[in-house]
């Protein structure tokens, strides 16, 4: 209790465990938040570790710092009991204590995350560890598959969805031809001035292209060495519904590395988090699209009667 107590008394670093209440966010991004040097930022988030308030785990070239529910929860029942000490009229108004985990939403991510990552990291025992591993994802989407090929193929509104919740696209490439190159670059999401780095670049090129049809590219993430640290074959199949598009996408992982778990481990949270935007996007561009009600253009067409 006494580290947690020293480690929290300090103003800097109880901004940060505020900041991280709120949801798990990378050195850099608390750094900016907290306008402060990320070197400094660094010492009190250790600081913070050490103390057990936080927990951190490296996501490809970030590190990610989580809070701790436990140690708070006990240090409010803590204080409580001194208050319910103090007054004993308090007692019954102290009973129960606030729920302080997160529940859902980003926080539930970063747990999964986790131990996917565990898991992956002892799966990667050598060279091709993952090779012909595959996913599948399904959407129902709003919008022709015209629309929607526009969507997987155009770079603007690709950049609008083509990034996991916490990640935005700083450089898009995608040449939707056979042979085009396609370059995909990303940087936290809360990275306003882009001064914590790049989070993960890949690069790779497009297979075949049936407009309206199929699409199919590969794409190699690179390590920050450069090298590759596997490469994906995407297979994106549209079919027209009553309602909308049927999408139909194919992963299959080939060149994996040992180095390759820490974005192996990401895949299914990643790219279903961009297909749910995706489809979110195309949702609201439906919305936007629809015809006016049909009520107030009779009211409309009546008073131009009159």
């Amino acid at each position: 209790m006494d580290a947690l107590l020293t480690a929290l008394a300090d103003p800097a670093r109880w901004r940060l465990v505020s900041l991280l209440a709120e949801h798990p966010r990378s050195v850099g991004v608390l750094a900016q938040l907290a306008e402060a040097r990320q070197p400094q930022t660094t010492k009190h988030l250790q600081t913070l570790e050490r103390a057990g308030v936080v927990m951190s785990q490296r996501s490809g070239q970030r590190r990610i710092y989580a809070l701790r529910s436990a140690p708070l929860r006990d240090l409010a029942a803590a204080l409580n009991l001194l208050a319910d000490t103090a007054n004993a009229a308090n007692t019954a108004n102290t009973a129960n204590t606030a729920e302080w985990e997160v529940q859902g939403g980003t926080r539930a991510t970063y747990d999964r995350y986790g131990l996917s990552l565990r898991a992956e990291r002892m799966a990667a025992e050598g060279a091709g560890w993952a090779d012909g591993r595959t996913f599948g994802f399904e959407r129902a989407l709003a919008g022709s598959p015209e629309v929607v090929w526009r969507h997987l193929t155009d770079s603007a509104l690709l950049a609008q969805w083509w990034a996991p919740e916490d990640l935005r696209v700083s450089e898009l490439v995608f040449e939707a031809r056979q042979g085009g190159r396609v370059v995909l670059e990303y940087r936290d999401a809360e990275d306003a001035d882009g001064s914590d780095g790049v989070v993960g670049r890949a690069e790779g090129a497009v297979d075949d292209v049936r407009p309206g049809e199929r699409l199919a590219y590969q794409l190699s993430p690179l390590l920050p060495d450069g090298a590759t640290a596997f490469t994906s074959h995407v297979t994106l199949d549209l079919r027209p519904t009553p309602t909308g598009t049927h999408l139909d996408v194919g992963y299959r992982i080939s060149d994996s590395t040992i180095d390759s778990a820490d974005f192996v481990a990401g895949i299914e949270i990643g790219f279903g988090q961009s297909l749910d935007k995706l489809a979110a996007t195309l949702a609201a561009t439906a919305r936007d699209a629809a015809p006016q009600d049909t009520n107030t253009s009779r009211d409309n067409d009546t008073r131009s009667t009159k």
